[in-house]
């Protein structure tokens, strides 16, 4: 396989954060980046001018309190909310009454399985299996009878042992497309990276506007891989 191309001057790099940027852990929200990630991710935002987001399946407010004291451009929850470089939030899809009752009823049914995480982000709920794998099916037949409660307005997004609920209309790819409307982004040939299924929405908005997507690992498909979260560290360098 061809070696992944440096990062140019005339790039935005778009970069997912848990494992791409952070080993996977049980519980990443409990974990802050380590300092020399903060240096990294501060020298590559001042040599894009700027443009380099993070984009991410957890919600802005953990992504700043995983990247305290830096403060990037971000999209959360896949989307569903966005913060452009000049500060400003936007969200597509506010919670509701439907969410907060399927909210409760699954995390009644997983009393019965310790060691598996319901995520209640607002916006989406996540159902997490990693510290016990032996609830995915599971975990995976929750969230499907809680879909069909729902109905068409949400929808299942896949995960690396996760499945989360949330609104129909939002995905990375829309993150993408959005940042690329304004500066210091317009105009520049995105880079996309990431690990998960999550992120092949962003690597489709990535290529669509000439750039291209890095997948980290084998799991999904991109135009180039980095095996693991130290080959991207040491790429960003």
């Amino acid at each position: 396989m061809d070696p992944v191309p440096p990062l140019a001057d005339d790039n935005c790099l778009f970069l997912d954060l848990d494992g791409t940027l952070l080993h996977l852990r049980d519980d990443p929200a409990a974990i802050p980046a380590d300092p020399a990630l903060l240096k990294l991710l501060a020298d590559c935002a001042r040599r894009l001018d700027g443009a380099l987001a993070v984009i991410s399946g957890r919600p802005i407010s953990d992504l700043d309190a995983c990247l305290a004291p830096l403060h990037f451009a971000a999209a959360g929850i896949h989307g569903a909310e966005r913060r452009g470089s000049g500060g400003m939030v936007t969200t597509r899809s506010a919670s509701d009454a439907r969410l907060r009752g399927a909210a409760r009823q699954i995390a009644q049914a997983m009393e019965d399985l310790p060691l598996s995480q319901l995520e209640d982000k607002g916006a989406s709920l996540a159902l997490h299996w990693r510290r016990a794998p032996e609830h995915e099916p599971a975990l995976r037949a929750l969230a499907q009878d809680a879909l069909r409660q729902l109905g068409p307005e949400f929808r299942l997004l896949e995960g690396n042992c996760v499945i989360e609920l949330l609104p129909q209309g939002v995905d990375k790819g829309d993150a993408v497309r959005a940042f690329l409307q304004e500066a210091p982004f317009q105009g520049r040939t995105p880079v996309f990276v990431g690990d998960d299924i999550t992120d092949l929405p962003g690597f489709a908005a990535a290529r669509a506007a000439g750039g291209h997507g890095i997948a980290v690992g084998q799991r999904v498909a991109a135009e180039w891989h980095f095996a693991d979260v130290n080959a991207v560290r040491h790429w960003l360098k």
